[in-house]
């Protein structure tokens, strides 16, 4: 069978403890993400939380990160651009493997630290459409990692 879409670990985290995510009911629509290790952030501040893994899909598909709704909740914290949306080209990239990272910002007065194995984002799979005429795909493929879209 062809693989469709899911989740590896990167190289660098192989051996790690890191956990494949997981969707927790049989409604549940998005899947666990956990952070791959302890990572403070500061009130007022912005952290990139390493997750340790990569994500594979079909063209045409996407994958968006939403914050887990416990962290916004309880610790005031919020992913710094609302949704993040990981490209099916930025899987195995050669910036950093297609590691995705989760940008959180922490709008609480005092410092919270993510720790190894907590749930931090929800990982959503989806197809997409594109406008009549659209050009992407006709250049260069993506060569950077984390926030290369777009760069020359």
């Amino acid at each position: 069978m062809e693989r469709q879409r899911g989740f590896e670990i990167v190289g660098a985290y192989a051996g790690r403890g890191i956990h494949l995510p997981q969707r927790r009911t049989a409604a549940s629509a998005g899947y666990d993400i956990e952070a791959a290790e302890d990572t403070a952030v500061g009130p007022g501040r912005v952290a990139l939380v390493p997750t340790g893994l990569k994500a594979y899909m079909q063209p045409g598909e996407v994958l968006l990160l939403t914050i887990r709704s416990s962290l916004a909740a309880k610790h005031q914290l919020m992913l710094a651009n609302s949704v993040g949306v990981i490209d099916a080209d930025y899987y195995n990239n050669p910036g950093n493997e297609g590691h995705i990272q989760v940008a959180i910002y922490n709008a609480g007065a005092e410092a919270y630290t993510v720790k190894k194995g907590e749930r931090i984002a929800q990982g959503m799979f989806f197809a997409y459409r594109t406008v009549d005429g659209d050009t992407a795909g006709t250049g260069a493929a993506r060569t950077g990692g984390f926030g290369s879209t777009g760069k020359d």
